[in-house]
């Protein structure tokens, strides 16, 4: 498959591009608002996988361009820029592109990280919102860490938890998910209930905060 992640220059997006360029065979491509700091990343993500001994080619477009040849289409972008960004490629994305949204509002003050939810319900809702009424939208991937995926020397044994209203959709990105060595995908239910799904993000990073030698903590389910 084809696996484009627009805002593929940022944290999440390069933890999930080089997990996936690692573990699969599926075709990477990098997204970008500036289509040559996605080929930068792009190249720095392939020299990366060199120094392992991983011949992958990473391609990087902008977004349009990037969502116009994808089959999954992760937004990894900042949550106040999902539905923006889902605007912005609509036109590009074929009636069977999936569309996945990792992203999470939260605020932050002296106490901690909280979860900020907006009037859409959840970040996931505000990209379905956006999306053309024939692209399936899924949330996946919020309760990991960036710093974490990003890092290949670091052996994985987290779960992720999946929302959607379109099985077939939701299966293929749980398939995606569980294809990354050491992550476990698990279905959650509609996208109604990303919400709550979301909402473990802020207490993740809460804790890793609060608890000595738990900087990269995330979720597993036993």
């Amino acid at each position: 498959m084809r696996i484009a992640l627009l805002g593929g220059t940022g944290d999440i997006g390069q933890g999930l591009a080089l997990r996936w360029a690692y573990d699969t065979d599926h075709e990477v491509l990098i997204g970008s608002r500036d289509a040559e700091k996605a080929r930068t990343a792009a190249e720095s993500y392939e020299t990366e996988l060199d120094s392992r001994g991983v011949d992958r080619t990473v391609k990087g477009f902008a977004n349009e361009m990037a969502a116009d040849r994808a089959d999954v289409v992760v937004l990894a972008v900042p949550p106040y820029h999902v539905g923006d960004t889902v605007d912005s490629v609509a036109e590009k994305l074929d009636e069977d592109t999936i569309l996945v949204s990792p992203a999470v509002g939260m605020k932050g003050d002296e106490d901690g990280m909280h979860y900020h939810r907006p009037g859409a319900g959840s970040v996931t809702a505000i990209a379905a919102e956006a999306a053309p009424d024939e692209i399936s939208v899924v949330g996946a991937f919020h309760n990991l860490s960036a710093d974490r995926l990003a890092n290949l020397d670091v052996e994985l044994d987290l779960d992720t938890l999946v929302v959607g209203d379109d099985p077939d959709a939701k299966d293929i990105v749980r398939q995606l998910a569980d294809e990354l060595e050491g992550l476990r995908s698990l279905d959650a239910g509609p996208l109604a209930n990303a919400a709550e799904v979301e909402s473990v993000t802020p207490l993740v990073i809460n804790i890793a905060r609060y608890n000595d030698g738990m900087h990269d903590v995330g979720v597993k389910f036993e």
